[in-house]
């Protein structure tokens, strides 16, 4: 008789696999889009494809659909809409003229993203949830695209800021390949109750982004890049070469660590009060 809980697993969920090939389609169309000198509508088929990558992992933890196929086609496609995509975007658009260094540029934010998502699937099971190790590939992606879009959008010469470009470039790929911490936001209770004024704030936000969508997500994400090095000099004593590169636990707060001793005692003397 066949084992029920291998025949199981035989299968791919439909759904959450079903949005992450929209998100692997989104990013392709983007490439696509880029050769036609259609920048716009491929900076904005990366943030679609954001959009998706942030619903299929949801959706298959809220349906109990989740695999280890679904894990690792994710990655792949990530590597292609958040990678790849940007990065041959903003080579089409500003870095074609700079010669090597042009295409160099573009290579070193594609080698970090595909660092940042092997680190990131090794250190998965171990690392602190609150906190992502280096910039989160989809977060530098909106850099780069979000850098075309405005350009786009408010007809910038490409030429006029190409160094600018590769530059901003380089710097979100290393940043995906750094130690430093940012804020993952998978603390947060969406589930629990919240007062009028969140809602209120939220609808706020819309508008906001409603009224010049390129330039404010665009400068959302900028803002999110820099809070990783200020997060993580504000968290240390002493800044050291491990904060910033190189093999390091995800979490290098001190004042978390001895929180964590600190909490461990208690746990121990209540063993003891309750063995007494």
């Amino acid at each position: 008789m066949p084992n029920n809980a291998s025949t199981k697993n035989r299968g791919i969920f439909l759904l959450p696999n079903l949005l992450t090939t929209a998100g692997l389609f989104s990013g392709f169309f983007a490439i696509v889009a880029s050769m036609n000198n259609q920048f716009e509508s491929a900076a904005v088929a990366i943030f679609i494809a954001m959009v998706f990558d942030g619903l299929d992992g949801r959706v298959a933890r809220m349906t109990n659909t989740q695999s280890d196929f679904g894990a690792e086609y994710d990655s792949m496609a990530d590597i292609v809409s958040f990678g790849m995509a940007p990065a041959l975007v903003m080579y089409n658009w500003a870095l074609s003229d700079l010669g090597k260094f042009g295409w160099l540029a573009a290579f070193i934010f594609v080698a970090g993203g595909a660092l940042r998502l092997a680190r990131f699937n090794t250190n998965h099971g171990s690392s602190d949830k609150r906190y992502f190790q280096g910039l989160a590939i989809p977060s530098a992606a909106a850099i780069v695209s979000g850098l075309v879009w405005v350009g786009s959008k408010y007809e910038v010469a490409p030429d006029s800021i190409s160094y600018l470009a590769a530059i901003i470039t380089i710097c979100a790929g290393l940043l995906m390949v750094s130690n430093f911490r940012y804020h993952s936001f998978k603390d947060v209770d969406w589930r629990g109750r919240v007062p009028f004024v969140v809602i209120l704030a939220m609808v706020l936000a819309f508008v906001v982004v409603a009224t010049e969508p390129s330039l404010v997500l665009f400068s959302i994400f900028f803002l999110y890049a820099l809070s990783g090095p200020i997060l993580t000099v504000r968290s240390v004593k002493r800044l050291e070469l491990k904060h910033v590169v190189g093999d390091t636990d995800d979490d290098c707060d001190e004042d978390e660590e001895k929180a964590d001793k600190s909490a461990k005692k208690e746990q121990t003397e209540e063993k003891k009060d309750a063995g007494d």
